[in-house]
């Protein structure tokens, strides 16, 4: 983590990451293209996810989750920036020519060769079926179909502990101790990805949120009666309702948000622990 002088008030508490390690300023072109901002607003232009807008102009970098050049040993050229993502990506070189982004395992280096093959050898980078990958190995990019592409374990310093192999399907610890079970023959990658400091950025002044497209968050309880369930009184007033509820009215203490029909449930060996 990098941090700064306090030459201002929100110098002091502001941190960042360490891009020392990254090659590369600029993305590959042929691997760009230029997504729409919609600020939070569904086709008909009615605000569906609040606090959203502005923020610095970002070009997407086309991501390769499927990795499915079997036996193609590919080297990483440059390891890079994503605006869209918090971890880290590599641009890769197969030995037929083609290039690819794809996410950076933590601990990767410019020159380091990686594969995705039957046989791999078991290090970090390579990328394997489940059901070859011994138990007690960390992996992210998991496939929870078989040829979908990685979906599990993406974002910056994330990974997923294989517990066990058994008729098909391989049991995963997730980070928030839930277990779930997917298919032995999709593919996942060795390792934990890349930039495991990221949950310690402290974002330090308002300003650095509206150039991430972050709008400000006006709090419930400073609004009046008819804009909040908390809004109205004298001064600081307590919540006034039996219930947290949101802008809306709806309580949202205790109440679950996930589909009781989802498809994937039935996937789902042990519940995640309650905070308490």
């Amino acid at each position: 983590m990098k941090s700064y002088k306090p030459t201002t008030p929100s110098r002091r508490q502001m941190t960042t990451v360490d891009y020392s390690i990254l090659t590369e300023s600029q993305p590959y072109k042929k691997l760009t293209m230029k997504l729409q901002s919609h600020a939070g607003r569904n086709n008909r232009g009615v605000i569906t996810m609040r606090h959203q807008g502005g923020g610095n102009r970002k070009t997407y970098r086309i991501i390769d989750f499927k990795q499915n050049q079997l036996d193609t040993q590919a080297k990483i050229e440059t390891l890079e920036y994503d605006p869209y993502r918090s971890a880290f990506i590599a641009r890769i070189l197969y030995t037929t020519g083609e290039r690819a982004y794809i996410l950076a395992y933590h601990g990767a280096k410019v020159g380091d060769t990686i594969v995705t093959s039957l046989t791999a050898p078991l290090k970090p980078g390579n990328r394997l079926p489940l059901k070859n990958i011994p138990i007690g190995y960390q992996v992210h990019n998991i496939e929870t179909r078989v040829g979908g592409g990685g979906k599990i374990s993406r974002s910056a310093g994330s990974y997923v502990e294989i517990l066990a192999h058994d008729g098909g399907w391989t049991d995963l610890r997730m980070a928030s101790k839930e277990i779930r079970r997917v298919s032995s023959s999709g593919l996942a990658t060795i390792g934990q990805v890349s930039n495991p400091d990221y949950n310690l950025v402290n974002i330090g002044k308002a300003g650095r949120s509206r150039w991430l497209g972050i709008r400000p968050t006006v709090r419930g309880s400073v609004m009046n009666p008819v804009d909040h369930p908390y809004g109205g009184g004298e001064g600081r007033q307590p919540r006034g309702t039996k219930r947290p509820k949101t802008i809306w009215g709806k309580v949202t203490g205790g109440h679950k948000t996930r589909g009781r029909k989802k498809w994937s449930n039935k996937l789902i060996v042990k519940r995640r622990p309650k905070i308490r």
